[in-house]
């Protein structure tokens, strides 16, 4: 099976009587490079094909490479998400469709691969500075209800938050954090950077998310998810955001803490 992609940016500059087309599948040789999987691939370049960081992906000084998660869907209408365990809203992006998506953008180890969450660990300058320094970055864009939890821990994907708010879909938050690095590549622009961060409506973190199938590369989706006792799930839930946003978002867990007139150093 054939990776599917779609790469932005050239090659060289060198003379040619048939003219290239900046969205074929070409790659920069040697410069930066970003990998976004995603289920829009038509959402890029997006706000990165203007300006100076359009302009420096024309020169090479980047590459963009998109990633087709439907392309690895199952069934006729080739679906990649399901129902969540325990029951709840909307739908959660499958383990073994994203899998099969990371395998085809592999790369070698020590390479950045980033799942797009509010719940991960805020973005800011010195992260952006730490990826432009190597070489490239792999994005997965989440949607719906965001992606099983056992395929971010099988692979050990870093989660990254944009800041305290929700979005419809990763891709936004994979462009922002692209131009951010991109700009810090030599030769592209400046290293100013601002963020901005606000407060999530419930000012926790959110629980860990499964779905089909319930084992999972020999990892099971935990006992009171499959339980069908609500009050246990949603007890269970409500302690994993607390447990979670205590360890990842200290200053989220204080605030939260104030609020409810509870102690923060509580187990």
């Amino acid at each position: 099976m054939s990776i599917p992609t779609k790469s932005h940016g050239r090659l060289a500059i060198s003379a040619s009587t048939k003219p290239r087309d900046l969205m074929a599948d070409v790659r920069v040789q040697g410069a930066w490079r970003a990998k976004i999987i995603t289920l829009f691939p038509e959402a890029f370049p997006g706000t990165l094909g203007l300006s100076l960081t359009g302009k420096a992906l024309d020169f090479g000084l980047w590459a963009l490479e998109t990633i087709d998660l439907r392309t690895f869907g199952e069934g006729r209408h080739r679906n990649v998400d399901d129902t969540p365990a325990g029951g709840g809203a909307g739908l959660v992006i499958r383990p073994n469709i994203v899998a099969k998506a990371l395998d085809a953008a592999a790369e070698p180890a020590g390479w950045p691969v980033v799942y797009l969450s509010p719940r991960g660990k805020p973005f800011d300058q010195a992260m952006a500075q730490r990826w432009s320094e190597g070489p490239g970055v792999t994005l997965l864009c989440g949607r719906f209800e965001g992606v099983d939890q056992r395929v971010i821990d099988h692979y050990g994907i870093e989660e990254v938050s944009l800041g305290d708010f929700v979005m419809t879909g990763g891709e936004i938050a994979a462009q922002a954090l692209i131009d951010a690095t991109v700009r810090l590549i030599p030769r592209v622009i400046g290293n100013h950077a601002s963020t901005e961060e606000e407060s999530f409506s419930d000012g926790l973190l959110e629980f860990p998310q499964y779905t089909k199938p319930s084992v999972w590369q020999d990892r099971e989706i935990p006992e009171v998810l499959l339980s069908g006792h609500h009050a246990n799930i949603s007890r269970w839930r409500k302690d994993m955001a607390e447990r979670l946003t205590k360890e990842r978002r200290p200053d989220l867990w204080r605030a939260y803490c104030a609020r409810h007139g509870r102690d923060p150093g509580e187990d």
